[in-house]
């Protein structure tokens, strides 16, 4: 697979993270990424989105959880420093707000389709890369969604977002996903699961009185045997993402 086929995570001197995930993320893919709260999902998309505009990708970071102060304040306390990607617009961010009646909903609070909304916001989609974090929120607060999710119609729900997705994909894009598992239902998440190109498992483990990370490579297409099953790391405030040893006690 020739390397112009994969946008380099970057940040070759700072750590081994695009080393360990074989050069970087294929372009044309979808990457699910999911994880408990707390396992490192915002860290690890801070750090490919960092990585990504550094490589000169341009890159559209969407949150469910961050406003733009607190994303550069965090990724300020990473070393990761944003703002002059921010303002020379090699990224976009985005904050979906579901709780004030912000962006998402309107003048009388009534929450809209929001996946049909983010699927119209072209700007958003113009990017190299898309990151949806958390995407489970999004489809958790979206009315449409919730109401198939009631009939059990889980997989068809999600299919109509899948064949957006696919169409973002074919442009050599890619979409990036985080979600928390134990937010949503297995059947809501389980279509997603199946169609990813790469499908990262983040997970805290106690070790005594350790608490490790580590990130699980489910599926990474087309890598075939260069991507460690399993990459231990550490987020540490001043540093950023720190590769660890790949065993794990």
């Amino acid at each position: 697979m020739p390397h112009d086929n994969l946008l380099s995570l970057g940040l070759g001197e700072r750590d081994r993270l695009n080393k360990e995930l074989g050069g970087g993320i294929p372009r044309g893919s979808i990457v699910l990424m999911e994880g408990d709260y707390g396992a490192g999902k915002s860290a690890i998309s801070q750090r490919f989105a960092y990585g990504l505009v550094q490589e000169g990708a341009s890159v559209t970071m969407m949150s469910t959880e961050l406003t733009v102060r607190g994303f550069i304040d965090q990724m300020h306390s990473l070393e990761y420093d944003m703002v002059k990607p921010l303002l020379q617009e090699e990224l976009l961010f985005l904050h979906a707000d579901f709780d004030s009646g912000g962006a998402f909903s309107d003048g009388d609070g009534e929450r809209k389709e929001l996946l049909k909304r983010l699927m119209d916001a072209e700007a958003m989609w113009n990017s190299d890369v898309v990151f949806l974090d958390t995407f489970d929120a999004i489809f958790r607060n979206d009315p449409t969604f919730e109401a198939l999710v009631r009939k059990n119609e889980e997989r068809q729900a999600a299919l109509e977002i899948i064949s957006f997705f696919r169409e973002i994909i074919s442009q050599g894009k890619v979409v990036v996903l985080t979600v928390d598992p134990s937010a949503v239902d297995d059947d809501a998440i389980g279509p997603f699961r199946s169609i990813a190109d790469v499908f990262l498992q983040l997970e805290m483990i106690e070790v005594g009185n350790d608490i490790r990370r580590q990130i699980n490579v489910k599926r990474f297409a087309g890598m075939g045997e260069q991507v460690g099953d399993t990459i231990g790391f550490s987020v540490r405030s001043g540093t950023g993402i720190v590769i660890e040893s790949r065993s794990v006690a």
